[in-house]
Order: structure tokens, then C-alpha cells, then sequence
């Protein structure tokens, strides 16, 4: 096309994807497979959060604690590591060379080589049918898909316009490790990073103004925060900051308010994690007469906003923010945008993990909600100290939990404990098929390993029954015709 200078080129794709994210890159590259012409507009890095500011890096510094910690506790396995000594140059070096590595799966150059027109520029609305990127491009498209994403949420606390903190933005960034890290926050990304920093040599204190891992079934987060606790990670519920301000060589001196009074703490650096705010500032979504609301971006249960030619994925969309719930946002975009299928978002089959060690890993409903929508439920547990896995690597924190209906439909399960992010897998497909318990009773297992755990849970459904009077007359009677 041939474009009068100095006016915008003009694009008409059949999908414009605004975002360079997990979810956006997952569309942008499903079109582009399908052969469908596809435009992926991306002010900033690609990669979005994920890689650069969130997930990567934080699991990188989490792997490296990890070692720290394991060379410093394992002299009940009969290994005993004389000094730990952790190098904070070469942790940063560390951290920035696995993004580095990961950065080409998601790069300008594979998506442009994949056949996806790439602009980098900032996207805004110009009408219901028009993005306009920078002022160099007009694209018009048959359908849009937003997935910018989330950003920190800076709470309005006095002084902290004047006081140096970091978010997950910055914090990857540090090149030495902090004297006192002070966060604000008992979420997944707050008690993460501070057990992070806990052990590669902080002081922690984590300031939550209600219950720490609040969302998360409470007997399981209990066994999250008793290793914490173990590890001197100071955690204060119930703690409101009220100010803050910068004190002599850039420290930091907090103030919050506790159920018995109030309380001056002083830190050497401060981490803010009070959740993610929706990225749409400079998008004109009124122009393309797209509704947002404090959460996120409106839309329905097939990711349409109020203009149905736009959709939102990921973060954009409000509730849960995940990198894997973008994907499967995306999958679904990518079946009701290109295939004409009829799709609906089940938030009940995203799994979600906090990475501390042990992990918390949750699929499905948790009991509290099992419990408003069914009238009876069954609760199944089995504790990793009666695994033999566990048993040998000195490590039996924690227990699996299953939560099914009366007849055995299997509605949630929660896992507590190392590698249940890898665990949880399977029960994630059991929610996701609306398997029976009687299913995961029959698979067979590789021994030993921690997924036993999961299937003498299932097989406890039946302990009841294996013993009940019946049950053992007809056995005896099959006995007395063998």
C-alpha cells in the first residue's frame, strides 16, 4: 500500500491484538498458525510482566533462595555445608540471564518471522473499528482483543509519594541484599519474596492489613505461614500503615496501626505487593465504546466487551491474574473470534499456585465454597507424612485435600506441600472432565512418589464401605463357593 506522506499507513487485519503478553502473544500466534492476518500492537517490552517483571524473574530469585536454603538445612539427610555465601551480583546476573534466555520465545523477530505484523507503539481507540498505533499506523480490523495486562497497586498512604519503595517492577533490580525489606502485602507475591529474601539474608517483616493468603483455604495457608514462621519471617496481621516517610540514608520508617495500639517500624528498603491494578490508561476505550469498571474491563462470559468486535483477556479482564488463565482466555477468543464457536469462561478450572516453599496449589472449589453450592459435600485429606517419598527426602509438610460431592464428583482439591504446583496437574484435569473419585483410585502410580498421596485421599472415599457388614457377607459368601 501506498501512503501519502506524512499521513498513517492503514492496516486491515483480520485481528488486532493491543498487548504483548502471555495472552495477547497467544493469540497473536494461534491467528498467525491459522493463517489469519493478525496485527500485535506493544508499547513497551514483549514478553509483558511474565517475563520481565513477574513470573520469571520471581521464580529465578526463588530457585536461588532455595539452594541457599537446602545447603543450610540438610543436616538431617547427613549433609552439612559449612557457609553459605551469596554473591547479590551474580543473583542479579542470574535472574536477568534467565530472562534473557526465555526473551526469544516471545521476541519482535520469531512472531514477525510467524507472519504477525508487530508495531511498537502505543494503541488507542480511535472509533468502534479503529486503533490508531502512534501516529504512524490505522489499523481496522474485523475484530480487537485487548490484553495489556496489570500493573502495581500503590495504595494512597500518606507519604508515600516521598518515600522510596519497590514493587515487582523494580525489585528484581537490587544488587545487594536488603538489611530489613519491610512489605506490604500478605498475598502470594508478598509471602513469596519475602520468604525469598528471607533466605538468601534479610530481615523480613510483612505488614497485612487482613489474613495473610486470605483467599486461600485456611488450614492449608496455615501450613504456608507455620514455615514462615519457622524461618523468622515476621508477618503482622491485622496491620494498617497509616505513613510513611524517608529517614537519614534512604531507609524507610513505617507506621501502622495494630489491633492493641500503634507501632513505628524501620526498614532498609520497602516492597509494596497490595495486588495489580488493570492496565487501560491512554486506550480511549469510550471512543470504541468499551466499558470499564474498577476491576477490569466489562465483559461477558465470551471475553466480548460492550463493543462485541472487542475483546479482553488476561488481567485486562478483571478477576483472577494469572499467566495461564491469559492462554486459556486466549484459546477461547481464538475459537469465537476465527471458528464462530460459542465459548464460555469457567473459572473453576484454573488452577492457581503461591510459590513459597511448601507450595499451595488450588484447583476447582475450595471447601467454604463446595459448601454454599452443594448440600453435601465429601472432604478427603491424606498427609505427606504417611508417604513414603516424602518420608525420604525428611520433607512431610503438609497434605492433600479433595473436596467431592455426596456420590464422588470430584469438585476441588488443594495441595500443600513441595512440588504441588507439579501435583496439582492432575487434579486440574479431573475438575476440568468432571471426573469421579472412583477414577483416580484406579490409576497406577509410579513408586515412590508424592502423587500417592492424592490416591489414598481418593481411596478414603470408599473406607467406609470396605468395611461395612454387607460388604463382608457377601465376601464370605464368595468365599464359600470359591
Amino acid at each position: 500500500m501506498v501512503k501519502a506522506a506524512g499521513m498513517p499507513e492503514i492496516l486491515t487485519p483480520d485481528i488486532c491484538v493491543i498487548g504483548a503478553g502471555s495472552g495477547g502473544l497467544s493469540v497473536a500466534a494461534a491467528a498467525a498458525v491459522l493463517g489469519v492476518p493478525v496485527v500485535l500492537i506493544e508499547k513497551a517490552r514483549m514478553g509483558g510482566d511474565c517475563l520481565n517483571t513477574g513470573c520469571v524473574p520471581s521464580k529465578a530469585l526463588i530457585a536461588a533462595a532455595k539452594r541457599a536454603h537446602d545447603a543450610r538445612t540438610g543436616g538431617g539427610l547427613g549433609v552439612t555445608v559449612k557457609g553459605t555465601d551469596i554473591a547479590f551480583d551474580r543473583l542479579h546476573r542470574h535472574i536477568h540471564e534467565v530472562i534473557a534466555a526465555i526473551a526469544p520465545n516471545d521476541s519482535v523477530q520469531r512472531f514477525t518471522g510467524m507472519g504477525v505484523k508487530v508495531l511498537t507503539a502505543e494503541a488507542r481507540f480511535v472509533d468502534a473499528d479503529t486503533v490508531a498505533a502512534g501516529t504512524k499506523w490505522l489499523v481496522k480490523a474485523r475484530r480487537f482483543v485487548i490484553a495489556t495486562g496489570s500493573s502495581p497497586a500503590v495504595p494512597p498512604i500518606p507519604g508515600i509519594d516521598k518515600t522510596p519503595y519497590l514493587t515487582n517492577e523494580t525489585i528484581f533490580d537490587l544488587k545487594e541484599c536488603p538489611s530489613h525489606l519491610i512489605v506490604i502485602g500478605g498475598g502470594p507475591i508478598g509471602l513469596e519474596l519475602a520468604q525469598a529474601y528471607r533466605r538468601l539474608g534479610a530481615r523480613v517483616t510483612v505488614l497485612e492489613a487482613a489474613r495473610p493468603l486470605t483467599k486461600e483455604d485456611p488450614e492449608c495457608a496455615r501450613v504456608i505461614l507455620d514455615q514462615l514462621a519457622r524461618e523468622d519471617v515476621i508477618i503482622r496481621p491485622g496491620a494498617k500503615v497509616t505513613r510513611m516517610s524517608r529517614i537519614k540514608g534512604g531507609s524507610v520508617k513505617i507506621t501502622v496501626e495494630i489491633p492493641d495500639g500503634s507501632e513505628v517500624l524501620e526498614g532498609s528498603h520497602l516492597l509494596v505487593a497490595t495486588g495489580r491494578r488493570v492496565v487501560v490508561d491512554g486506550l480511549d476505550l469510550d471512543k470504541a465504546g468499551v466499558k470499564a469498571g474498577p476491576a477490569g474491563i466489562i465483559v461477558n462470559k465470551g471475553l466480548q466487551t460492550t463493543n462485541r468486535r472487542v475483546y479482553a483477556i488476561g488481567d485486562a479482564a478483571g478477576g483472577q491474574q494469572f499467566t495461564h488463565l491469559a492462554n486459556y482466555h486466549a484459546g477461547l477468543v481464538i475459537r469465537n473470534a476465527v471458528f464462530r464457536l460459542p465459548v464460555s469462561v469457567n473459572d473453576d478450572i484454573v488452577p492457581r499456585v503461591t510459590f513459597t516453599d511448601p507450595e499451595l496449589a488450588h484447583v476447582g472449589l475450595t471447601e467454604a465454597d463446595a459448601r454454599q453450592r452443594h448440600a453435601s459435600i465429601r472432604i478427603l485429606r491424606w498427609p505427606f507424612c504417611d508417604n513414603d517419598r516424602a518420608q525420604t527426602e525428611r520433607d512431610t509438610r503438609g497434605h492433600v485435600k479433595v473436596v467431592t460431592t455426596k456420590r464422588g464428583r470430584i469438585l476441588g482439591a488443594t495441595i500443600v506441600g513441595t512440588q504441588a504446583g507439579e501435583l496439582i496437574s492432575t487434579w486440574s484435569l479431573a475438575v476440568n472432565q468432571g471426573l469421579n473419585i472412583r477414577a483416580m483410585t484406579s490409576v497406577v502410580l509410579p513408586y515412590p512418589t508424592r502423587a500417592e498421596a492424592g490416591k489414598r485421599a481418593a481411596i478414603d472415599f470408599f473406607a467406609a464401605s470396605l468395611t461395612s457388614p454387607l460388604l463382608r457377607r457377601i465376601i464370605n459368601l464368595l468365599r464359600r463357593f470359591g
